[in-house]
């Protein structure tokens, strides 16, 4: 019985590698040098929920078991935000608070994007970037065109693919 706590599951493997994937397309130098995405703890908090809108978008569209891999994806996402604010030293009585307005933003990100992208709205997806990334006005055209060309690659794959080797992403420089 104890045995059974040290044996790796396969699903949880999956996911784990999945989304280890996905925070590492969030981490390319070129959305932070290309793209100027602010290289913060708050730019990085918006690349790494720009790719996972995009990967759970893309879940929304493949058949079963696809709704439960996106559902474990997004609780490896907030494990790792809980994670993450321990890390930084948040106190235990604040983590809470805290992950509370971690999930409005991001579930408010992907409210604000899933229209442009459904629409292939290219100026008004630039607008909310340009409002959540950059804190202005601005709209962040690049970085719309690279979301954009993303979603279009994403709904290539089916769902073993996905599993298998990760989402793909293009290359934040070709957005420039």
């Amino acid at each position: 019985m104890i045995f059974s706590l040290f044996r790796k599951d396969p699903r949880r493997t999956t996911i784990a590698a999945l989304y280890a994937r996905i925070a590492t397309a969030s981490r390319v130098p070129g959305l932070y040098a290309a793209l100027h995405i602010p290289d913060t703890v708050e730019g990085r908090f918006e690349a790494l929920s720009l790719h996972m809108i995009l990967a759970l978008r893309e879940l929304r569209t493949l058949p079963a078991p696809a709704e439960e891999v996106a559902k474990d994806l997004t609780d490896a996402f907030f494990r790792d935000m809980d994670a993450s604010l321990r890390e930084m030293g948040v106190g235990d009585t604040v983590v809470p608070k805290r992950m509370k307005k971690i999930a409005e933003s991001f579930y408010g990100r992907a409210q604000a994007y899933d229209g442009p992208l459904d629409t292939g709205d290219e100026a008004a997806l630039a607008a909310a970037l340009g409002r959540n990334v950059y804190g202005s006005e601005a709209p962040a055209i690049g970085l719309a065109r690279y979301a954009l060309a993303a979603d279009r690659g994403l709904k290539t794959l089916d769902l073993d693919t996905l599993l298998g080797t990760g989402p793909v992403f293009p290359q934040p420089e070709a957005f420039a």
